[in-house]
């Protein structure tokens, strides 16, 4: 027996003066309604209602359990109702993680517009260049910058973005500008730390696609730092152009082969499972979407 559904059909009873009219009230049968009141009886070991063939009335436990009854139930009613509106409006703690440099080139300036959007919801951002395990570590969401997004986990594109050879007018002026992805060899090159393809870098142009062997003098798990060592005339960066456009617009860097780049890599924000997406989630990925990061 549910206790609720019991206790409902109760109150029905008592409201209606009958077994018949709560019956109708309830979309039920009579004999249901009745079967619902003897279990709730049996189960409180106390009569709760006078049945006469002409009517029927509480007995005084009765009276008193039907004045708790009408009350909790619409408390429940109530808590019922608060839920279902947090369900349908974004609201709650929103846990996010993305990258770095992403995060401060591209997600910062977006805070406050969804912010605005969506009043109800609090951010909490943590941003690491390492995997997370969204699971372990209690992300919602996670911007992952890669060309293959993890299986495990549902991926929604958001971009893409280009990945360019620069380096410094006074490097360049220092020790001359490659002509080909071999020159590369002969240049001090400064190489990103969770790069799978580490010291060969996997270049496509003209000729197809080639694996330029580097000499990389600085490593950094950072795509700020290389940039700025790059800025500063230290070599030759292989990074996206989220972190270097405001670079290559002001001529702190210049492309160099831009014939020959790197795969443009994919931007996705990602989340642990499609069924009953908290709205702050679906949210948060709509406004990325239509903010076009």
């Amino acid at each position: 027996m549910d206790t609720l559904d019991a206790m409902r059909v109760f109150v029905a009873v008592v409201e209606r003066n009958g077994f018949s009219a709560a019956a109708q009230a309830l979309d039920m049968s009579t004999a249901g309604v009745t079967r619902q009141v003897a279990a709730l009886e049996k189960r409180l070991s106390t009569r709760l209602l006078h049945r006469t063939t002409r009517r029927v009335s509480p007995t005084s436990a009765g009276a008193a359990y039907y004045a708790q009854c009408v009350r909790l139930l619409a408390e429940f009613d109530a808590l019922e109702a608060s839920i279902g509106a947090q369900a349908l409006e974004p609201s709650g703690m929103l846990r996010i993680n993305a990258p770095v440099s992403w995060g401060i080139a591209r997600l910062g300036p977006l805070l406050a517009g969804y912010r605005e959007r969506f009043p109800q919801v609090e951010l909490d951002l943590a941003l690491s260049d390492r995997l997370v395990d969204m699971v372990e570590e209690g992300y919602d969401v996670a911007i992952r910058i890669t060309r293959e997004p993890s299986p495990t986990l549902i991926a929604r594109r958001l971009g893409q973005s280009r990945i360019s050879l620069c380096a410094a007018p006074a490097y360049l002026a220092a020790h001359g500008t490659p002509q080909a992805p071999e020159d590369l060899q002969t240049h001090t090159c400064l190489g990103y730390s969770y790069w799978a393809a580490g010291d060969h870098w996997p270049l496509q142009g003209p000729g197809g696609e080639v694996k330029a062997a580097v000499t990389t003098l600085l490593r950094a798990n950072n795509g700020d730092v290389l940039r700025e060592a790059a800025i500063a005339g230290m070599g030759v960066i292989l990074q996206p152009d989220f972190l270097l456009h405001e670079a290559l617009a002001d001529g702190r860097l210049v492309r160099i082969l831009p014939e020959w780049e790197a795969a443009p890599i994919g931007i996705f924000a990602v989340y642990t499972s499609r069924s009953h997406l908290a709205p702050k989630v679906r949210s948060f990925i709509d406004y990325l979407v239509e903010t076009g990061v």
